[in-house]
């Protein structure tokens, strides 16, 4: 990758999104991560992307992407900050506070689910796709991408956490409206689509899918870890993937593999 490029990955100070910052970091990107957190509370993340930036900087901005003036303000600081944006990736998501059954869910961990998990990146990619186009007028070289990571819960039901499911379906849908929009001004729109990977998400089930993965519930029997998720934004982050905007990417092991 030549030149100087800069990366937004909301939600990376943890998980997977920090998992996809340090890949990004070390395959030559300024880095921008965002988080609800206070930056003290996120130094040793931080750290971590900076161990990878070969003395690139990195940035991080707080703001919760559910709010849409946290939204404009995070985009205004990273204008003011590093001048560019190349690559957008929509990390940032939350699960059910409780798991509850589709007769017993309420109608405001529906909201919440929502407007973190599609609401906010949905018009986050607006805020971003705009700046893109920008960039795009002034240099005609410029060539954006953006990546939203959902999930294998996008079609596969767990009615347990429909909010959850439901919302990666909307960002599945998203990613096809935005590449149908942004092709024609040089920005390549994809899916990044996880199966079960090692976070503190899904700690308080680790004892549960050891038992399934040892029973062959995906075709590769081990937990998926946020390095396998970057190293798949990284590569469609790279822009060698072209034509080829709208595609979805798993990274589930193959979990949603049809087996006989």
């Amino acid at each position: 990758m030549s030149g100087r490029r800069v990366a937004l990955v909301t939600g990376g100070s943890r998980g997977i999104g920090l998992g996809i910052a340090q890949k990004l970091a070390s395959s030559g990107f300024e880095v921008a991560i965002n988080g609800r957190r206070e930056e003290s509370d996120v130094a040793d993340a931080i750290e971590a992307i900076r161990a990878c930036a070969d003395g690139r900087a990195v940035h991080y901005i707080r703001g919760d992407i559910g709010d849409a003036g946290a939204r404009e303000a995070l985009i205004a600081d990273l204008r003011s900050r590093a001048g560019r944006l190349d690559v957008l990736v929509n990390n940032a998501g939350v699960a059910p506070d409780v798991r509850a059954g589709m007769l017993e869910a309420s109608e405001e961990s529906f909201d919440r689910v929502l407007s973190i998990n599609l609401k906010g990146p949905y018009f986050l990619t607006q805020l971003a796709a705009r700046w893109m186009v920008e960039q795009k007028e002034a240099d005609p070289a410029f060539r954006g991408v953006i990546v939203n990571v959902s999930s294998v819960s996008a079609t596969v039901a767990s009615p347990n956490r429909g909010e959850y499911c439901i919302s990666k379906a909307g960002v599945a849908m998203a990613t096809s409206l935005w590449a149908a929009a942004l092709a024609e001004f040089g920005i390549d729109v994809y899916e990044v689509r996880p199966g079960i990977i090692e976070t503190d998400m899904t700690s308080g089930v680790k004892a549960k899918y050891d038992a399934l993965f040892e029973a062959g519930l995906t075709v590769d029997r081990r937990w998926g870890t946020p390095a396998d998720v970057g190293r798949a934004v990284s590569l469609l982050a790279s822009g060698e993937l072209r034509y080829a905007t709208g595609n979805v990417l798993m990274v589930d092991g193959g979990l949603t593999l049809q087996r006989l």
